[in-house]
């Protein structure tokens, strides 16, 4: 089992795959590296596919701190890229963990070449100067039934990720069959840590200073990670495509790979076209 070891000995486990340029996947909140197994697949063949579970969630340990914090997950993708040498790579980064490369992109920004934020946003909630975040409220009622009934609130978690029909079918049991089981949820301690990472962090002063191309891609239907959030991390971004997927949800790239590859393909054809 391939790990690394993070600077405070914690052991981080990743997946590899593929020889080529580094195409390095950042799973969200509450899951594992697993949500990206259909890119996995369909992208190794080409290139280096790097897929590590962030601390606290799936096969990596979660350290003995008290609290995670943003600056946490992204120190150990910064451990990663050091310890694989990576270089010319570009950080595919979903939900929680679009924040997690915005975090880490200036101690990367050598070795990276390019972005690709998936239904995400450069801060979890909503203020009075960002509107584009669910209330704090749902926050922390989410905390909370996180406490009384862990299992209940994954559950519900899971399915407020896909537009209604967007999951059904076939569909749905491949991504039960092939990322939900195989899958391991964190346990309920490090979900809260996380979530409160989650809710604390804002990025936005991060963005201005991207001066890498960047995809950002987002389903109309979000109800997690809202589109407008995309929006505006685009006004901001100095090389930003934006492609919002209609009627879609959280988590585009899993109900629908078939359509959410190509717009990567094609991004990552622009980005690499010299080479």
């Amino acid at each position: 089992m391939p790990v690394i070891t993070a600077a405070d000995n914690t052991q981080l486990f990743y997946e590899t795959a593929g020889r080529g340029r580094p195409l390095v996947f950042i799973h969200g909140w509450a899951m594992s590296g697993r949500v990206w197994h259909f890119q996995a697949e369909t992208f190794a063949h080409d290139w280096q596919v790097i897929v590590p579970d962030l601390r606290g969630h799936g096969r990596s340990g979660q350290g003995s701190a008290p609290s995670l914090g943003m600056a946490d997950f992204a120190a150990d993708l910064v451990a990663l890229f050091t310890a694989l040498d990576l270089e010319g790579a570009t950080l595919v980064g979903w939900s929680m963990g679009a924040q997690v490369v915005l975090e880490a992109f200036p101690a990367l920004r050598e070795r990276v070449a390019a972005l690709v934020l998936v239904g995400g946003t450069p801060r979890f909630t909503a203020t009075d100067d960002y509107p584009f975040g669910l209330p704090p409220v749902e926050a922390r009622g989410m905390a909370l039934r996180l406490k009384r009934d862990y299992s209940r609130t994954m559950g519900d978690f899971f399915k407020a990720m896909f537009a209604e029909g967007e999951l059904v079918g076939e569909q749905y049991q491949r991504v039960v069959r092939e990322i939900v089981i195989p899958g391991r949820r964190p346990e309920p301690e490090a979900a809260v840590k996380a979530l409160a990472a989650l809710t604390g962090a804002d990025q936005r002063h991060q963005l201005a200073g991207i001066d890498r191309p960047a995809l950002l891609v987002h389903g109309t239907a979000d109800s997690i990670c809202l589109p407008g959030a995309s929006h505006f991390m685009a006004g901001q971004l100095s090389d930003a495509t934006l492609v919002l997927l209609e009627g879609y949800g959280h988590a585009p790239f899993i109900s629908s790979p078939a359509l959410f590859d190509p717009f990567l393909v094609r991004f990552l054809e622009r980005v690499y076209a010299g080479d």
